[in-house]
């Protein structure tokens, strides 16, 4: 697994399209993020419809794919910053001009639902970046945006971890793979599956049943997730749920479970995910990534 193409680093006074390809947002999110945006030097746009609201959603389905294919069309846009994920990118995926987004490449910015986006560019064998969007820019901390900056301007940069009881140790480094898992799971079966052999796998999720949690672990073990892969990042897995007979395992004892025989080094409470400190990774790129007594390391070279 390897990258064929390159996006190329921001640089200050390039400009930043901010859009909202699927659940509605306010504006005073929006607004927060360009201000903080600009004041690093960046122009900004908003789309037209991204501030709109159709239902769930910012937009229909043609609006949203059209605000989105209007920034792949416009040369002067160097990111693509999503707004917020809640459902609906894959609604649009499909309609989204992927053959121009690979003779244009741009920085392609979101996690939770934009995993969907993330997937997509991976078999376009083209890097993006799971990191903040304007949904958590105000109550983000300094690191997580710092770390979103550096990754959209190519600067290499590391994200420590502490150590953690259910860590298991190693070194390694591959292609970093992954996102949300329930949307990674969701595409099992799919053209968009990832592509887990050679990958360093990073999961986080929101308000999922532990039942369901197991469910999604079997069928990625069952699909061949395990074949190839060479470590496993674990970030937040917030607001988790029993059910009223209690599962029996936590969270981490049934990611454990289903990895911990693997032989490769597994990172616990790595900060990136639904939490404020949602460090930026670079999905596609080659990284370092090691485990030890101290905690763990993931480096991102940005060449």
């Amino acid at each position: 697994m390897s990258l064929t193409a390159h996006i190329p680093r921001l640089q200050k006074g390039d400009l930043i399209y901010i859009t909202a390809p699927a659940k509605s947002i306010d504006s005073s999110y929006v607004h927060y993020a360009e201000n903080y945006l600009r004041n690093q030097g960046f122009r900004v746009e908003i789309s037209t419809h991204c501030l709109g609201e159709h239902h769930y959603f910012s937009g229909s389905e043609a609006e949203r794919a059209l605000d989105f294919n209007n920034a792949i069309y416009n040369p002067e846009v160097k990111a693509i910053l999503c707004a917020r994920g809640g459902y609906g990118c894959i609604q649009i995926l499909d309609q989204i001009d992927w053959d121009a987004f690979s003779e244009n490449p741009k920085w392609l910015v979101g996690f939770s639902d934009v995993t969907v986006f993330h997937h997509r560019l991976q078999h376009l064998g083209m890097p993006s970046i799971h990191g903040s969007m304007p949904l958590n820019f105000e109550e983000n901390t300094k690191e997580a945006l710092e770390t979103l900056i550096a990754a959209m301007q190519g600067y290499p940069y590391s994200i420590k971890s502490p150590a953690h009881t259910n860590n298991l140790d190693g070194e390694t480094e591959g292609v970093l793979v992954g996102g949300n898992l329930s949307i990674v799971y969701s595409l099992l079966g799919t053209k968009d599956k990832t592509q887990f052999d050679g990958g360093i796998l990073f999961i986080e999720d929101l308000a999922e049943q532990r039942y369901h949690l197991d469910r999604m672990l079997h069928s990625l073990i069952r699909s061949g997730a395990s074949q190839g892969l060479k470590g496993l990042i674990v970030g937040s897995f917030t607001s988790m749920q029993d059910t009223a007979v209690p599962f029996g395992k936590d969270t981490l004892e049934i990611i454990t479970e289903h990895f911990g025989g693997l032989g490769i080094p597994i990172a616990f409470g790595f900060p990136a995910g639904h939490i404020p400190d949602n460090r930026a990774l670079i999905f596609g790129e080659k990284v370092q990534f090691s485990v030890d007594k101290s905690g763990a390391l993931l480096s991102f070279r940005n060449n």
